[in-house]
């Protein structure tokens, strides 16, 4: 007899993520790739990529801004309540997660069964997130995976003051003009980011990062470390957080689905 399976997808803004587990929660397998404009043909490619399309009703839990357009129509839950159960897998205790998101930013605080208590949304501009870095990769022309290593060994950063994405670009062309380096520059848009983020919320207590922004950009945690007096927990594979505790919400409603 095949073991169980349960399935989570996390059809994001920029990418769709898709973890499988078992029956003990142990991850078996995951799948990324870009969105693009067909959430369902992403989720379907991204659970494929995960361990194998699921087939014949296995217990699948959608999340993500696109979860309502998953392939095959499964339960959905909420992005925050999927991250807070998939934070709280690798950081079993209370704790606030900080998600940097292509388009958003989210702060959730965590209870000790890995519930959400609250959470805050960064407004509707696209400073602070994945798109604003992805931005000022291009208008210094290079490329968004290696401006992290970059920053960090800018001697001192370079003070951005917009709170605009486009307003910030034309900041960056002064400061180019006025001399200063591009690696000063990065560093200066990475400060920004985090600023964003503290002004959602303080970030007492333990504090875990997640998201594609942090395990693509982890000079992100470098600076948080310096503005807390304390390091951030990074949980491995921090992309997949929110398709894991959709997988892992998936496991235990079918647990408590199931006749005695």
């Amino acid at each position: 007899m095949e073991a169980a399976r349960y399935y989570g997808v996390d059809i994001g803004s920029s990418y769709t993520k898709a973890v499988v587990v078992d029956a003990e929660g142990r991850v078996l397998g995951e799948g990324v790739l870009k969105t693009g404009m067909d959430f369902e043909s992403a989720s379907l490619k991204a659970l494929e990529g995960a361990a194998g399309a699921p087939a014949g009703g296995a217990p699948f839990v959608a999340t993500g801004v696109g979860r309502s357009r998953c392939v095959s129509r499964p339960p959905t839950k909420t992005e925050i309540s999927c991250i807070a159960r998939g934070s709280f897998h690798h950081l079993p205790r209370p704790h606030v997660v900080v998600d940097i998101g292509g388009q958003d930013n989210k702060v959730v605080r965590v209870d000790g069964q890995g519930r959400q208590l609250d959470f805050k949304l960064n407004r509707k501009c696209a400073a602070g997130t994945g798109a604003f870095l992805e931005e000022i990769a291009r208008r210094l022309d290079l490329a968004p995976e290696g401006i992290s290593e970059l920053a960090r060994r800018a001697p001192r950063a370079v003070e951005i003051g917009s709170y605009c994405t486009v307003f910030t670009c034309t900041e960056i062309i002064h400061h180019i003009r006025e001399g200063a380096s591009p690696e000063g520059i990065l560093r200066g848009c990475y400060e920004s980011v985090v600023k964003r983020i503290l002004e959602m919320d303080p970030l007492q207590g333990e504090v875990a990062v997640t998201g594609g922004v942090i395990a693509t950009h982890p000079v992100l945690a470098d600076l948080l470390t310096e503005k807390l007096g304390r390091a951030p927990f990074v949980p491995p594979r921090a992309q997949f957080i929110g398709a894991l505790g959709a997988a892992l919400l998936s496991r235990e409603g079918h647990h408590e689905a199931a006749p005695v």
